[in-house]
């Protein structure tokens, strides 16, 4: 769908928005580079529906861009402001960082062995990366995402914004614990803090303290949501593939799975903790004095897998406004197959397996398939 269909055809949808009931969920945001307009294009189907609304927004790396592009454009003018900054935002990415990406921007689809260039060029990169460190081969800590974030979100005002909560995680070099960033916190350098691939970029200092992307700690954070927010339902945008069925065989490749399971294993953690909670309840091990402290967390969860299993780690770094937007419509069918087949479930039920999917268990399952019980987790005293 394009952009002048999405906008024609919103108003009329937008009239029957006053008639349904308003269903908030809370988004969580990986990280991938530039496969992060693959979440641009969920969160654009999604903002086509006037019954979601979105509550807390969790993000990391390239998730905590999209998260705060996104709270901005909510801030300035709603869902159709929503899509708007985040349009904005990735068609200035593109043009910006077609200067300082290692991959080639030649018209690898149209000219003929341009893709082995391509794969040339992010090669003699990476091998640099990983014989020099940013303080040797970029001593001045040139990044443009500073400024590109800087023009695209209006910082001082998002932070007194409390309509969308925000929360950012970043890993913390000197701990190596998630510290994760809240609305009243958000600025530039914490988004470059959680999106700063250390191969690449110097750590970034916030009050003292230096940091590293997100991804390796929290990616993204799923807690926050328990204790912050009101909504049950939790919809995780995955951009790191949880299973590949072929064994890697080239040195990129090998690297690129090794950084899949790591950015995997912080949110499989969470996954096993509601699961382990889960277990508690419905075992009845639990106290009566302490089940009043529990919540019911219906996750969801809209995969990247299918969707971009034919592109090559390279392409983590490659911005031609053809590719991004391209990804930008796979991320759009996705949800859309989404909506098609779970939307009626949102504040009902997980459509996720926690035990199957996440954590290689045999899930329990109904007789059609779905998953049989929800998925509790604690939270603070006198919440619902």
């Amino acid at each position: 769908m394009t952009k002048a269909r999405t906008a024609k055809a919103r108003p009329a949808r937008a009239a029957k928005a006053g008639k349904t009931d308003i269903r908030r969920i809370n988004l969580a945001l990986q990280g991938g580079g530039a496969h992060g307009a693959f979440t641009w294009g969920v969160i654009d189907r999604l903002l086509d529906e006037p019954d979601i609304e979105f509550e807390g927004l969790s993000g990391t790396s390239a998730g905590a861009v999209n998260a705060v592009v996104l709270a901005h454009g909510l801030m300035e003018a709603g869902r159709i402001g929503g899509q708007a900054a985040l349009e904005d935002f990735w068609r200035r990415s593109s043009r910006g960082g077609s200067v300082w990406s290692p991959v080639s921007s030649l018209p690898q689809g149209v000219i003929p062995g341009m893709e082995f260039l391509s794969a040339a060029t992010y090669a003699a990169f990476d091998t640099m990366t990983r014989t020099f460190s940013p303080y040797e081969f970029n001593p001045f800590n040139v990044n443009p995402l500073h400024d590109l974030l800087s023009e695209s979100v209006d910082f001082d005002a998002l932070r007194q914004h409390s309509d969308t909560k925000l929360f950012l995680s970043a890993t913390n070099v000197r701990s190596g614990r998630v510290r994760v960033f809240e609305t009243g916190e958000v600025s530039a350098d914490v988004v470059m803090a959680s999106a700063c691939l250390p191969f690449l970029f110097k750590a970034v200092e916030i009050d003292g303290e230096h940091f590293w992307d997100g991804g390796y700690v929290g990616n993204p954070a799923l807690f926050p949501f328990f204790y912050n927010c009101q909504s049950r339902d939790v919809m995780i945008v995955h951009i790191n593939p949880m299973v590949r069925d072929e064994v890697p065989k080239t040195a990129p490749d090998i690297l690129n799975r090794i950084n899949e399971i790591s950015f995997n294993s912080s949110l499989l953690d969470e996954m096993r903790a509601i699961n382990f909670v889960t277990r508690l309840i419905e075992q009845d091990w639990l106290k009566d004095e302490y089940k009043n402290r529990l919540r019911h967390i219906l996750v969801h969860s809209v995969h990247a897998d299918a969707a971009l299993l034919d592109l090559p780690v390279s392409s983590k770094f490659d911005v031609r406004w053809s590719f991004l937007t391209d990804l930008r419509d796979r991320g759009r069918l996705e949800a859309d197959r989404w909506l098609e087949a779970n939307r009626d479930a949102l504040g009902k039920r997980s459509t996720v397996d926690l035990e199957s999917q996440y954590l290689g268990l045999p899930g329990p399952r109904g007789k059609d398939g779905r998953q049989t019980r929800d998925a509790p987790v604690l939270a603070e005293s006198g919440s619902d």
